[in-house]
Formats: C-alpha cells, sequence, structure tokens
C-alpha cells in the first residue's frame, strides 16, 4: 500500500526481457540500506517487489500483466521515473490510499501553466473515466493528484510547483503515456451500487438499477 507521495527520482539502467516479462534496473536517490528483498516499491505508480539492492538501486521482476497494462512496455533506459517505498502503519496519509496496481494509461492532451500552478490533461478509455469524480483522487504515474474536471474521456489536474519539481509530472509533454490508477475505495463502492453483489468479474455491471432499497440493502442508507 502507497500514498501517492513520491519519495524520490528514480533513473531506469537497464532492462531485461524474460518473455512477456522484465527484469527492470533502477538507480535512486534514496538510501536502501534499510530496505530488503522482497519489499515492495512503487515505480511509476506499479507496485513491483525488489529482487536485489545496492545502498541507492535495485531491480525488480515485472509479470507480463504489469508490462501491459502500464508505460514499462515502452520504457527504456536513462528514462525518469517516481520511486515511493511501501507505506508503514505509523505514517501519516498525506496522499490517499494508493494499492500500485495500474488500471490502464492515459495520454497527456494539454500542458498549460495558470498563475503559480501546471494545469494538465489526461485522455483515458471510459473505463476508467467512470470511476473518477470532481475533487476525487487520482494517481498519476504514482503521484497524489486532485481531479478538478472530468468528462466521461478526460479529466485535468492542477500541479503546484513543488510537486512538478520532485516528481516526473514536471517533465511531461502533450503526447507522453502515463500510468493511471483510480480511487481504490470507488471502486468498491461502484461495484455495490452498479451490480449488487457481484459472484464474479465476468459479469456485466449495471445489470442491477440503483435504487432506495439497494442503497439500504447494502448499508448506503
Amino acid at each position: 500500500m502507497f500514498t501517492g507521495i513520491i519519495e524520490s527520482f528514480g533513473t531506469i539502467k537497464q532492462i531485461e526481457s524474460n518473455g512477456g516479462g522484465k527484469t527492470v534496473h533502477i538507480g535512486c536517490d534514496l538510501d536502501l540500506s534499510q530496505s530488503k528483498i522482497g519489499d515492495s516499491i512503487a515505480v511509476n505508480g506499479a507496485c513491483v517487489t525488489a529482487v536485489s539492492l545496492g545502498k541507492n538501486d535495485f531491480k525488480v521482476d515485472m509479470a507480463p500483466e504489469t508490462v501491459v497494462r502500464t508505460t514499462f512496455k515502452q520504457m527504456a533506459p536513462g528514462k525518469r521515473v517516481n520511486i515511493e517505498r511501501a507505506l508503514r502503519l505509523s505514517d501519516r496519509i498525506d496522499g490517499h490510499l494508493v494499492s500500485g496496481h495500474v488500471d490502464g494509461t492515459g495520454i497527456i492532451t494539454l500542458v498549460k501553466r495558470e498563475s503559480n500552478a501546471v494545469i494538465i490533461s489526461v485522455d483515458v478509455n471510459p473505463d476508467l473515466a467512470v470511476g473518477m469524480i470532481e475533487k476525487g483522487s487520482v494517481a498519476i504515474d504514482g503521484i497524489s493528484l486532485t481531479i478538478n474536471q472530468c468528462s466521461d474521456t478526460r479529466f485535468q489536474v492542477s500541479v503546484i510547483p513543488h510537486t512538478a519539481k520532485i516528481t516526473t509530472i514536471g517533465l511531461k509533454q502533450v503526447g507522453d503515456e502515463v500510468n493511471i490508477e483510480t480511487d481504490m475505495l470507488g471502486k468498491y463502492v461502484r461495484k455495490l451500487l452498479m451490480g449488487g453483489a457481484l459472484k464474479n468479474d465476468t459479469e456485466k455491471p449495471g445489470t442491477q438499477d440503483i435504487s432506495m432499497a439497494l442503497l439500504a440493502k447494502n448499508g448506503f442508507l
């Protein structure tokens, strides 16, 4: 579990292909001497497991599912990435609850400065946009951000100078692809409301209309 508050820049040092998966060697500014093999680390918002550790670098194995769902399918050596170590239960949650399980990717369609902030718009598939609400939370490349506006295929965030300086969001340009994770709690609520007690994820959502009775049955009233 993560918070979306990025701890460090990282740099991709080497990528090895293992069939559909990848082994990625990453350098970072963090002191990892207290970390251990098997620890979870979020790299651009994707939760991966450290399989080798140095003081300022680590290696992770990425399964084919992770590669397909994220921007790591075209990641190359030299690219900067966002790094966050796993949340400790004693920590403050300054961002929002981020699982590190990337839902999909989006394409940046607008980057513009507005006063002291940078406004960024991202185009996403409707199946991602449906999990977003105005003033709700979203993770872009693992960065916890607040949604200013959203539609069926697009959302917009406002990035303060501090966030732009210490994360890769300040390096992004129009046309760049980014990892997206929608709000975790919203997913569970949506599944309850739109599908009732679904037996499995292969059943189509929306087969049960939302009603006062349904809300009461599931404890929302």
